[in-house]
């Protein structure tokens, strides 16, 4: 019979640096993992941008036709993740509005489907997005009968989306744009003052140019009605 001739301390102290070191070892392709996530969710970010402000419009829906698929394939991979849930209703969001008419109706639908799955996951995920969005589809798709649109659930969800980002640049955009469509233009002016003095997104200069720009022009259609 041999002996173990360690001290109880020590051997447990081992123990416990083993432990440790295992679940390190555990954790390192969860840490990987998460950062692929980011990164394949920043590669449709930039798509979305670069076809969204850059492409000729002829070549638009060819462009988040593809991109869709890839969100898809992004979405189902990491299932559980709210930010691919939210780009993949984004670029379905932009392809309904490329394609315009009753032929977007799936189109805005299943975005609506996938906004609400990101919040039940994480409503503050990406600054609010998923409200921000969704809020966005409630006031431009039509009502009943023809679709799901709602002014009042509209106004709820931007105004939460405000309340998780109140300095963005879209939460405040798009509320301004939601005042103007529904004949509140001087109420919009200030949220519209603000998006055009929101603070630069870290690595989305494209995206900010482009939505200054809107906000610019919406802002002198406000103070002008």
């Amino acid at each position: 019979m041999v002996t173990d001739t360690r001290s109880p301390s020590r051997f447990t102290a081992r123990r416990q640096l083993l432990g440790a070191l295992l679940a390190l070892g555990a954790a390192a392709p969860l840490l990987g993992h998460a950062a692929s996530v980011d990164e394949a969710v920043q590669e449709l970010q930039r798509g979305w941008e670069t076809t969204r402000y850059q492409a000729p419009a002829a070549e638009r829906e060819k462009r988040f036709d593809a991109l869709a698929q890839r969100a898809r394939a992004l979405s189902q991979e990491h299932a559980g993740r709210a930010e691919p849930l939210v780009w993949e209703g984004i670029i379905l969001s932009s392809l309904a509005g490329e394609k315009g008419g009753l032929g977007a109706l799936p189109l805005v639908k299943q975005a609506k489907t996938l906004y609400e799955q990101a919040i039940q996951i994480d409503p503050k995920t990406l600054d609010g997005s998923a409200y921000n969005s969704l809020g966005v589809l409630y006031y431009k798709v039509p009502g009943w009968p023809i679709g799901f649109g709602d002014k009042d659930k509209a106004r709820d969800l931007l105004q939460k989306a405000l309340a998780v980002n109140p300095q963005g640049i879209d939460a405040n955009y798009f509320y301004g744009e939601f005042l103007v469509e529904t004949g509140k233009s001087a109420d919009a002016v200030p949220y519209l003052e603000k998006a055009l003095q929101a603070p630069d997104r870290p690595g989305r200069p494209l995206a900010d140019k482009g939505r200054r720009d809107e906000a610019r022009q919406l802002l002198q259609k406000a103070k002008g009605s």
